[in-house]
């Protein structure tokens, strides 16, 4: 059985001290609930709440807002909805059914824009939690998140630890490194140099559709790896048929039109026409200023509550969360005495690989779910497995090819 609904929870002040009116939640569950075998799965940047195929699901939507994890979740797969109560909830601040800045604002009737509070990983933690509430689900059998999703995972970890029996966190990391806060601060720039951004207030208007192009190309470069661009494209040029995007550039005509050219305008064009660029600011921020060891003396007193069983899946084509991001995280763990397996996955993929290498994800997820980290499709770099934790090598090699 499959449920897409959006529940009104009322006043909600978020972290920031802020309040709103009303926080309408849009989210979807598939299985049925027998009461101890809820999972929370928790969506990346730019992901919904659709994260599994449903028969009546329209196509309305594009990319990972349409069943962004598909091939991961469903009937007879990895987090198998047969099995297991699946509940998928689009967090404050985006714009895929849940409250946030295209959302209008009940005591004015516009939209919120820019008005619209400050929101923080914290915030979707504690929206998710009032939502499982509604539904009758108080202590999950686990909670799984990919990239930010994943920092969403370890939050719920540090907030609600007793809430939580198993954990995956896939493809992320405790903090972002300076390196992709940069890069996220130029993807923000873009947008608000956009000339019809307004300050955030745009919904009447034209809205900064360069600038958020601008913005997820900067996204897509950071996805993928130095190895598979280049076996994707190459040097290749897109071909006489295909039609350079951007402004006139008249000295542009006499070099080529790159495919990775090509590639990086036609991802923006799709995800202009599906997402929100005050969305793209707010999620990147909530993304940036997520640090799990904020208020605690580290990163093992951030988890030392937690007495479950967390497993972090990481990849090493990924620079964008590292193997030795996670691996930092599992020394964190382990030092807190928090059961723990550091699965790195062989992939030259980048860090898209949690979405588009489920032959890769879907095993250790499996059987954390079903035996926990003592499944066999799990591999760890602990001492445990007689590698030196400072030390270690890739423990699954990938079946993804082009």
């Amino acid at each position: 059985m499959t449920t897409k609904a959006t529940v009104d929870l009322g006043e909600f002040q978020f972290l920031s001290g802020e309040s709103i009116p009303t926080l309408e939640v849009a989210y979807e569950t598939y299985g049925e609930f027998t009461g101890d075998n809820a999972v929370l799965v928790c969506h990346a940047l730019t992901g919904s709440s659709h994260v599994a195929r449903r028969p009546d699901a329209g196509d309305d939507t594009a990319g990972q807002a349409r069943a962004w994890w598909g091939d991961v979740v469903g009937p007879g797969k990895a987090i198998d909805t047969t099995e297991y109560y699946v509940v998928c909830a689009n967090v404050p601040g985006s714009c895929y059914g849940t409250t946030g800045p295209a959302s209008d604002n009940p005591e004015t009737g516009e939209p919120y824009g820019t008005d619209f509070p400050p929101v923080t990983v914290g915030d979707w933690t504690r929206t998710q939690r009032a939502l499982l509430d509604e539904l009758g689900v108080g202590r999950l059998h686990a909670v799984v998140g990919g990239s930010v999703g994943g920092m969403n995972a370890l939050d719920w970890l540090r907030r609600y630890p007793d809430d939580v029996g198993r954990a995956a966190a896939v493809a992320t990391a405790a903090r972002l490194d300076p390196q992709c806060l940069a890069l996220d601060t130029v993807a923000r720039r873009a947008i608000t140099s956009d000339p019809n951004w307004n300050g955030g207030h745009y919904y009447d208007g034209p809205e900064p559709d360069a600038g958020l192009a601008r913005a997820r190309q900067i996204g897509h470069i950071m996805y993928l790896s130095k190895a598979s661009m280049g076996r994707k494209f190459g040097r290749r040029s897109a071909g006489r048929e295909t039609v350079r995007e951007g402004p006139p550039d008249p000295a542009a005509g006499f070099f080529p039109y790159r495919e990775v050219e090509s590639y990086l305008d036609y991802q923006a064009d799709k995800f202009v026409d599906r997402f929100d660029a005050n969305s793209y600011l707010y999620m990147t921020r909530a993304m940036d200023d997520f640090d799990l060891a904020a208020g605690y003396e580290g990163d093992a007193d951030a988890l030392a509550a937690f007495e479950g069983e967390l497993l972090l899946l990481s990849f090493t084509g990924d620079w964008h969360f590292t193997v030795d991001q996670s691996e930092s995280l599992a020394e964190a763990a382990r030092e807190a005495d928090v059961d723990v397996a550091h699965h790195v996955v062989e992939s030259d993929h980048g860090h898209d690989a949690f979405l588009v290498e489920p032959e890769n994800v879907g095993p250790p997820l499996s059987d954390l779910l079903a035996r926990g980290l003592s499944g066999r499709a799990i591999t760890d770099t602990g001492p445990d497995d007689g590698d030196d934790s400072s030390s270690f090598a890739p423990v699954h090699t990938s079946l993804f090819s082009d």
